[in-house]
C-alpha cells in the first residue's frame, strides 16, 4: 500500500507542467497521510458484453445439431446465439458485409461469406472465436456458396457462372471447376447469368443442381463432369428447395410463381406452376405478376403432408401491405405480417439428416429490425418469447445510465412489477435455440437504465454478462396527445437525461420538451392527480445592448431579445434580468401547458382529474419550462434530486430550477448569470439605473395571485418568509405566515390549488478568471454534450450562454473555516465555475410538511479551465462521500401525506461516522472538460490538480468506487480512456480505446462503480467494458460456450429395398476433388490467407475434428456389432424353429405312413 503526502514544502518552486499526467498541488500545509491502494497494475480494458439486436443485418444460418442461430450484418459482424447466456460477437477485419454463413453441422465452425469475395472459417470451440483461414478471390466475384452435410468439399458460384470446389480444412482450390459454357446447352448463345443457387441431390450427392439466374436450372453429375439434365423457367430465378426424398425439387421467381420439377421427367417441364397471391383470373389466362418470392423452403411433415414457406410473392395491388412470411400447410395457406422487411428466414429442423423426412416445428425470421420465431406445431402460429435483449432500438435510444452495487431488493421488485407487463398470445413452447452452454457464475446487483425517443424508459438487468428486460416506463402517459406531432422535428416526449437513486428508488427524467418527471417506486396501486408546476427561465438582454460593437454576431438562440419584456416583468427594467413563474394545475381542468409561440397553443398538456397509477415507478411531480413571447425554453442540460431534502433541482443553459417536492411548490428560478450577484466575474452587459430588486421579480400571475389573497406584499428581502439577503441567518425561524395559515395551504396542495414560493441567492463573492467557453446547444439534437468554443465568439454570445452542467446535493463544509458540514447544492456552469447554495432544511416531520426551505448563497466560488463534468466528495480517508439518504419505504403505505414520518438519516460512505456533523477534513473533485482538481474544503485550497487533455476535450468523467477505494475515470473526446487514483491523481492507466465518430456514443456513455462502462456502439447494439484487471481474469468464467460435444443423432436407416434401389449416398470426394485427379488451382485465382487461429488452435480444431469422426467410426462399428450379433441371435432362433418344425413333420409322417388313404 503506498501513502501520498503533500510535497509542496519539499518541492517549491516547481509548476505544473503541460502534460497529461502532470500534477501541480496546492500550497504547503500540513495534509494527513491517506493511503492509496490502487496501482496500474490494477487495470485493464476489455470489452465484456454486447447486447441488442445485430445492426443492419445480411443473413442467417442454423446448426440443427448444436441449436445455434448466427446473423451476418453489413459491417462485417457475426452473432452467434444459443440458449439465454450464449451470445458471442465477432467481426471481420475488414467492415465489409456478410453476404452468406454456413454452419459446419456439429463441427464447431463457421464458413462465412463476405462481400469483398473473400471466404472465412471460424473456430467456434474457443471462448472467443477466431478465424482460421481466409480465401481471397482475385478475379471472379462469390455469388453463393453452398456445402453438403458432413462434407469437407465446399461448391463455391461466381458470377462469371463458374463453380470452384474448396477443401474445407486446408482452403485450398481443388482443380475441378465447372464452366459456365459447359453447363448451358451447345444451342445457348446467351450467358446463363450469375450463380444464385447451389445444392447437392439430398438422395444422391453425386447430383449437384446449378441455378443461374436468368432461371436454367442444371442437374450436374459430379462424376462424369457433365450435365444430366437442364431445366428452364420462364421467369428469372431466385430460390431453390429439394424434396427430402431427392426425386422433386420447387423454384421460385421473380414474378411471384413457384414452379415444381421432376428429375424424371423426359419433357424437361415443370409438373406444376402455382402462384399463391395471384387474384383469380378465367381459366386458360396467365395470372397476373406479384412481386418476387425471395426465398422458399420446401419441408414435409410426417403426416406426408407438405409444408412450403417464402416470402415474398404479394400481390403488386395491395398498397400498404407489410413484408410477410407465407406459409402452406397443406391445402391452408396462411400469411404471416411483419413489422419490418424481411432479410431472411430459416425453417428449423430437429433432424440434420438432408433425405430424413425433415418436419419443421418453427420458423426463424430475420427482420430488417429484429429476430422473431414462429411456432408451427401451435395454432394460429404464435410468436416465442424472446429471450434476448433485441428490443432496445425499439425506439431510438437517446441517454443511458449504468448502476452498479444496487440494493439486492431492486431488481425482484422492478421484475414483480414487469412480469405484468409483457405481452399476451406468446407461444408456451420452450425457446427452440438452445444451444451452447452457460453457467452465470458471479453476478452482480447491477441494471442499465435507456431512454428513447417515443418517451419511454426501459430497466434492464445486467447482474451478469445477459441484458433482460425488467419493466418499461412510459412517461408520455403523464401527457395529453400532441396534435401537431407529425411537423415537429423531434419526438416531444423523447428523454435526455435519467437520473436513477438506486437506494431510495428515486427517479428523475428531463425531456426534449424541457419537462421533468420525478417517479418514485410503489408497490402498491393508487389514484390520484399529479401535481404540475410550469416554470418560465429566461435571461434577456436590453435590445439597446445588442446593438453595441460587441455583439456582432447573433445572439444565442437561449438569449432572449424581446421588447415586449416588460410585460413578464413588473418590477424590473434592467438591461440583463431573469423572470420565474411558477403555475399549478387544479382539479378543474386548468392544467399547466407549454406554450408555443405568441398564439399560446399548447405542445404539452398534463392530464387532468385523477388517474390510476399501476405498482412500480409512479410520477409524483411534473415541472414544466415555457414558451415566452414565442420563444423555446432551452434544452435541459442537468438533473438532480435527494430525497433526504425533499428537493429536486434542474438546470439549462439559462438559469437553475428548485422544486420542493414534499410541499410541491418551486423555491427557486433564477438565471445563471444572477446567481452571482453583484460579484458576477463577467462583464455581460450594462446594467440600466433604473430600480432593480435583489433576487428575480413578480410576474403579473403572482400579482394575481397576490390580489386574490388580499394579503400585503412582502417585503424586498422576504418572500413567503424565504429570506433573500445573503447576510440573514440561514437558521432563522421568521416566518410570514402562522403555522395554521400554513396546514392550510397544505391542504390546497394536496388539491392541486398550489401557490409559489421562491427564494433567491443574491451576491457572491469570488475572483474572476477568464476560461475557454462551452455551449449547449438545443438547435442540434445531437449535440447532448458540452463542447470547447473558439474563443474568437463575441463577448455576448459567451458570457449570456452560461449552462448550468452539474448539479449535486451533499453535506459540505460550504464556506472557508467552516467546522461543521450544511446541506448544500454544488452547481458547475459551462464556463467553469463551480457555484455553492446552502440548504435549510427544517427539521422535524411537521416542520418539514409546512414550513420552507429556505435557499440562500454561500459566497465560494471556484473555478476551473473547461465546462464542469462532475463535482464529487471524499471524506478525510480518501473514500467516496454521498449525500444523506433514507433507507427506502412504499410511500404510498401508511403515509397518506407521503413524507417521511420519522427521517432517519445514513451516509453512504465507506467511513462510520455517527455524527456527520463532526467530520474533520472533505475534498472535492471538480472535473471539467479539460483538467480536474481536488480541493480541501476546510480551508478550501488545491491540492492536486492535473490537466486530462491539451487538443482534446473529455466526454464523461466520474468517480467511481474501485476495489475498495476510489479513482477517476475520464472517456477522452480522441478516444483514450484514462483513469487517476484519489485523491492523489496519479495516472494510472490510458489506453486508446474508440474514437469520437459517433454522437451516440458521447450521449450513450456512462462509468458505474467497479470501472465498469457502457454505451450504444450501434443504434441498436449496447457494448458494456471494463477497466477492472480483476473482473477482466474472470471473464472467460461468465461467458457462455458456443460449442458443446455432443453426439450426431443417428442416420435414419433406408430399408430393404431403399438399399437395393436407392442410390449410394456415400460419394469419395476426395477422390474426385484432389490433388491427383483434378491437379492445382490456377495460382492467381485466388489467395490462401491463415488466420489469427490457425497455429495451435487450428491444431486442436483439426485434433477435434479428427477425434469427432474417429468417435464417429468407432460407433459406426460398434452398431454394426451389435446389428452382427442379433443377426446372429436371431439365425440361432430360426435354427432351433427349423429342427423343431422338422421333428413335428418326422412324427407326424411316421404316424400316417402305413395307412391307406380309405383309413384317414
Amino acid at each position: 500500500m503506498k501513502k501520498f503526502v503533500n510535497f509542496k514544502r519539499v518541492l517549491d518552486g516547481f509548476t505544473s507542467g503541460s502534460g497529461a499526467s502532470t500534477i501541480s498541488q496546492g500550497p504547503a500545509r500540513p495534509d494527513p497521510e491517506i493511503p492509496e491502494s490502487l496501482a496500474s497494475s490494477h487495470f485493464q480494458l476489455r470489452k465484456t458484453a454486447r447486447h441488442g439486436f445485430p445492426y443492419q443485418p445480411t443473413a442467417l444460418a442454423w446448426d440443427p445439431v448444436q441449436k445455434l442461430l448466427a446473423v451476418g450484418t453489413k459491417n462485417g459482424s457475426i452473432r452467434i446465439y444459443g440458449q439465454p447466456g450464449v451470445d458471442v460477437y465477432m467481426r471481420h477485419e475488414n467492415d465489409v458485409a456478410v453476404i452468406q454463413l454456413m454452419f459446419l453441422s456439429n463441427e464447431g465452425a463457421i464458413v462465412s461469406v463476405c462481400a469483398d469475395d473473400s471466404i472465412h472459417l471460424w473456430n467456434l470451440r474457443l471462448k472467443k472465436p477466431l478465424i482460421l483461414h481466409t480465401l481471397k478471390f482475385n478475379r471472379e466475384c462469390v455469388t453463393y456458396c453452398h456445402v453438403p452435410f458432413r462434407s469437407r468439399w465446399l461448391y463455391l458460384g461466381t458470377e462469371r457462372g463458374n463453380i470452384h470446389v474448396v477443401n474445407i480444412e486446408t482452403f485450398e482450390l481443388s482443380g475441378y471447376l465447372i464452366n459456365w459454357n459447359k453447363a448451358i446447352d451447345i444451342n445457348q448463345k446467351t450467358h446463363p447469368g450469375p450463380v444464385v443457387h447451389l445444392s447437392d441431390n439430398p438422395d444422391d450427392p453425386n447430383r449437384l443442381l446449378i441455378g443461374y439466374e436468368t432461371g436454367l436450372l442444371v442437374l450436374w453429375d459430379v462424376k462424369a463432369r457433365s450435365p444430366e439434365v437442364r431445366f428452364v423457367s420462364s421467369a428469372p430465378l431466385r430460390s431453390v428447395s429439394w424434396h427430402h426424398e431427392g426425386k422433386q425439387f420447387m423454384s421460385a421467381h421473380t414474378d411471384g410463381s413457384i414452379s415444381t420439377w421432376s428429375i424424371k421427367d423426359s419433357d424437361r417441364k415443370p409438373t406444376e406452376v402455382i402462384t399463391p397471391h395471384a387474384l383469380p383470373v378465367a381459366k386458360g389466362n396467365r395470372p397476373e405478376p406479384c412481386k418476387p418470392i425471395l426465398k422458399l423452403e420446401w419441408r414435409t411433415t410426417k403426416s406426408r403432408k407438405c409444408l412450403i414457406a417464402f416470402s415474398g410473392g404479394l400481390p403488386y395491388d395491395k398498397q400498404g401491405r407489410r413484408p410477410s412470411i407465407t406459409v402452406m400447410n397443406g391445402k391452408t395457406l396462411t400469411v404471416l405480417e411483419m413489422d419490418h422487411p424481411v432479410i431472411d428466414f430459416l425453417s428449423l429442423c430437429s433432424t440434420p439428416w438432408p433425405w430424413e423426412c425433415q418436419e419443421s416445428h418453427a420458423i426463424a425470421v430475420l427482420l430488417q429490425s429484429d429476430v422473431v420465431v414462429v411456432d408451427l406445431l401451435s395454432d394460429n402460429y404464435p410468436l416465442f418469447d424472446n429471450p434476448y435483449s433485441m428490443d432496445i432500438h425499439e425506439s431510438p435510444v437517446t441517454c443511458c445510465q449504468y448502476c452498479a452495487n444496487c440494493h439486492h431488493d431492486l431488481i425482484p421488485a422492478l421484475y414483480q412489477v414487469g412480469v405484468k407487463q409483457k405481452p399476451q398470445g406468446l407461444s408456451r413452447r420452450p425457446w427452440p435455440i438452445e444451444g451452447g452452454q452457460w453457467s452465470a457464475g458471479p453476478t452482480y446487483s447491477e441494471v442499465i437504465l435507456t431512454g428513447h425517443a417515443d418517451g419511454s424508459v426501459k430497466i434492464w438487468d445486467a447482474s451478469a454478462v445477459t441484458l433482460q428486460m425488467l419493466c418499461k416506463l412510459k412517461t408520455s402517459k403523464v401527457f395529453e396527445k400532441v396534435k401537431s406531432k407529425e411537423q415537429m422535428e423531434e419526438d416531444p416526449f423523447a428523454i435526455q437525461i435519467i437520473n436513477l437513486d438506486s437506494e431510495n428508488r428515486l427517479l428523475c427524467i428531463a425531456g426534449a420538451s424541457c419537462h421533468v418527471l420525478l417517479y418514485r417506486f410503489s408497490k402498491q396501486e393508487i389514484t390520484g392527480e399529479l401535481a404540475a408546476i410550469e416554470v418560465c427561465l429566461v435571461y434577456e438582454l436590453d435590445p439597446a445592448d445588442l446593438d453595441s460593437p460587441e455583439s456582432e454576431l447573433s445572439p444565442s438562440p437561449f438569449v432572449s431579445t424581446n421588447a415586449t419584456s416588460n410585460r413578464l416583468h413588473s418590477n424590473t427594467s434592467s438591461s440583463a434580468s431573469t423572470t420565474g413563474h411558477q403555475s399549478t394545475g387544479s382539479a378543474s381542468g386548468d392544467t399547466p401547458t407549454l406554450r408555443l409561440g405568441s398564439d399560446g397553443s399548447a405542445l404539452l398538456r398534463v392530464r387532468s382529474g385523477s388517474q390510476k397509477r399501476l405498482p412500480g415507478f409512479q410520477p409524483d411531480i411534473c415541472c414544466l419550462l415555457t414558451w415566452t413571447n414565442g420563444e423555446p425554453p432551452s434544452t435541459i442540460t442537468s438533473v438532480s434530486a435527494n430525497i433526504y431534502y425533499g428537493l429536486l433541482a434542474f438546470g439549462n443553459s439559462v438559469g437553475i430550477v428548485i422544486v420542493d417536492f414534499i410541499q410541491k411548490t418551486c423555491i427557486l428560478s433564477m438565471a445563471t448569470p444572477d446567481l452571482y450577484g453583484s460579484a458576477d466575474p463577467y462583464q455581460r452587459s450594462s446594467r440600466s439605473p433604473k430600480s432593480k430588486v435583489q433576487g428575480f421579480p413578480f410576474n403579473e400571475s403572482r400579482e394575481e395571485d397576490r390580489s386574490r389573497t388580499s394579503s400585503p406584499p412582502p417585503p424586498p428581502e422576504e418572500v413567503n418568509g424565504v429570506s433573500l439577503s445573503p447576510t440573514a441567518d440561514p437558521g432563522g425561524k421568521k416566518r410570514s405566515d402562522p403555522l395554521s395559515q400554513r396546514k392550510a395551504r397544505l391542504q390546497n396542495i394536496r388539491k392541486g390549488g398550489l401557490k409559489s414560493s421562491q427564494s433567491v441567492a443574491s451576491s457572491t463573492q469570488g475572483d474572476y478568471q477568464q476560461f475557454e467557453n462551452t455551449s449547449f446547444s438545443a438547435t442540434d439534437k445531437e449535440s447532448m454534450f458540452s463542447r470547447s468554443r473558439s474563443s474568437s465568439m463575441s463577448s455576448l454570445d459567451k458570457e449570456s450562454c452560461e449552462a448550468v452542467q452539474c448539479l449535486t446535493f451533499s453535506e459540505t463544509f460550504t464556506c472557508k473555516d467552516d467546522t461543521s458540514l450544511s446541506p448544500s447544492l454544488w452547481v458547475g456552469t459551462s464556463l467553469g465555475t463551480v457555484l455553492v447554495i446552502n440548504l435549510n432544511i427544517p427539521s422535524g416531520t411537521e416542520q418539514r410538511i409546512f414550513e420552507p426551505v429556505i435557499v440562500t448563497p454561500s459566497g465560494t466560488i471556484f473555478q476551473i479551465k473547461g465546462a464542469l463534468l462532475d463535482v464529487s466528495f471524499l471524506d478525510a480517508n480518501g473514500a467516496l462521500y454521498f449525500s444523506r439518504t433514507e433507507p427506502w419505504r412504499d410511500p404510498n403505505q401508511d403515509n397518506k401525506l407521503n413524507v417521511p414520518m420519522k427521517r432517519m438519516a445514513t451516509q453512504r460512505s465507506t467511513t462510520t461516522t455517527n455524527d456527520v456533523t463532526a467530520v474533520e477534513r472533505q475534498f472535492v473533485v471538480i472535473t471539467s472538460e479539460k483538467e480536474t482538481k481536488v480541493i480541501s474544503l476546510s480551508d478550501q485550497q488545491c491540492c492536486f490538480r492535473v490537466k486530462l487533455t491539451e487538443t482534446s476535450y473529455v466526454i464523461r468523467a466520474d468517480v467511481v468506487s474501485f476495489g475498495g477505494s476510489v479513482c477517476l475515470c475520464c472517456f477522452v473526446a480522441n478516444g483514450h480512456i484514462m483513469t487517476f487514483s484519489l485523491p492523489s491523481l496519479r495516472p494510472l492507466m490510458d489506453t486508446d480505446y474508440l474514437p469520437l465518430t459517433d454522437l451516440r456514443i458521447a450521449r450513450t456513455f456512462n462509468f458505474t462503480a467497479g470501472g465498469q462502462a457502457v454505451y450504444m456502439c450501434s443504434p441498436t447494439e449496447m457494448q458494456r467494458i471494463t477497466v477492472s484487471a480483476a473482473q477482466c481474469e474472470i471473464l472467460n468464467d461468465m461467458l457462455g460456450d458456443v460449442y458443446v460435444s455432443m453426439e450426431m443423432p443417428e442416420a435414419p436407416s433406408r430399408g430393404f429395398f431403399g438399399n437395393l434401389f436407392g442410390s449410394n449416398r456415400n460419394m469419395d470426394r476426395e477422390e474426385l476433388f484432389g490433388e491427383a485427379a483434378c491437379g492445382k488451382a490456377s495460382k492467381g485465382l485466388a489467395k490462401h490467407i491463415n488466420g489469427p487461429a490457425s497455429g495451435l488452435d487450428g491444431v486442436r480444431f483439426a485434433a477435434g475434428s479428427a477425434g469427432a469422426e474417429a468417435y464417429r467410426t468407432k460407433m459406426l462399428l460398434h452398431e454394426r456389432g451389435e446389428k452382427l450379433s442379433d443377426l446372429e441371435e436371431k439365425s440361432a432362433l430360426m435354427m432351433s424353429q427349423a429342427e423343431n418344425f422338422s421333428s413335428a413333420t418326422h412324427h407326424l409322417v411316421q404316424r400316417y405312413k402305413d395307412k391307406k388313404w380309405y383309413q384317414f
